[in-house]
């Protein structure tokens, strides 16, 4: 079985190569490409036809996670060059984004010269391969010796500790398996906390406190936030309640909530 370490080198790297192959798809697909392409370029173009248009959203979601995990200070500049920053009165080849090219926008021709009035392919690439750049910046960070493994050795034990809550659960021990996966909850939401900055008042915060804390500076949405409280519930009921017993799938929904928040939420 391969470590997270192993996992995590992987995914970069495909999503490194897919991205290539993305803008060479959009590079070639120019006019002005199309009339200088030779007989290879035109077989490259044919194999990587469409894969921009297709693959960016999901290119872009995974891209963004494993950059806000890596280089968090290079995120909002990431996104920047996908969205703009939405103030413009007019589009032109400065503030024209892949946003506007995913959504379907294209730069009409001048119905008297029958030229664009900017070029969106040149404008659409440049981003993109920005946002390329970036990525591959992180996986030059990910391998360096300077890059901290911390997290990706953290992530293999509360992997781990999850699995051994599973198994107390799966024979009968309740209270056990969900105090455990309430402490992998913790830690992680403490990690998560330590990569954004964020600083908790508290010398030992609860999930109720760490959650209060990433909520309050933004770093995700009211549905995940009320996730996280009612996970904290569950929580407070295994490890602290004892007038009431936990029931096999409320521990069961505190073990998967805990997994998926740990995939999810860096």
């Amino acid at each position: 079985m391969s470590s997270n370490l192993e996992k995590y080198r992987a995914d970069l790297n495909a999503l490194i190569n897919l991205g290539d192959q993305m803008l060479l798809d959009i590079l070639l697909e120019s006019e002005e490409g199309k009339k200088r392409l030779t007989k290879e370029e035109s077989a490259q173009a044919e194999e990587v036809k469409g894969k921009f248009s297709r693959e960016y959203q999901r290119w872009y979601t995974e891209a963004c996670a494993i950059i806000r995990q890596i280089i968090p200070d290079r995120l909002a500049e990431f996104q920047h060059l996908y969205k703009g920053d939405g103030k413009r009165k007019t589009i032109d080849l400065t503030n024209y984004t892949i946003q506007d090219w995913t959504n379907g926008f294209r730069v009409t021709e001048d119905k008297y010269t029958g030229t664009k009035h900017f070029n969106d392919y040149a404008a659409v690439s440049m981003r993109f391969q920005n946002q390329l750049s970036i990525l591959k910046a992180s996986e030059r960070k990910f391998e360096s010796s300077l890059f901290d493994i911390r997290q990706l050795v953290a992530a293999d034990l509360l992997d781990s500790e999850l699995t051994a809550a599973r198994e107390l659960l799966k024979h009968g021990f309740l209270r056990a398996a969900g105090t455990i996966a309430g402490v992998v909850l913790e830690k992680h939401l403490a990690q998560v906390a330590d990569n954004h900055n964020i600083a908790v008042k508290k010398k030992d915060p609860t999930i109720f406190d760490l959650n209060e804390a990433l909520k309050a500076a933004n770093t995700y949405e009211v549905p995940t936030f009320r996730l996280i409280q009612r996970l904290s519930d569950l929580r407070n009921l295994c490890a602290h309640n004892k007038t009431q017993e936990p029931t096999n799938d409320e521990v069961l929904e505190l073990i998967s909530g805990s997994e998926k928040i740990t995939k999810t939420l860096f």
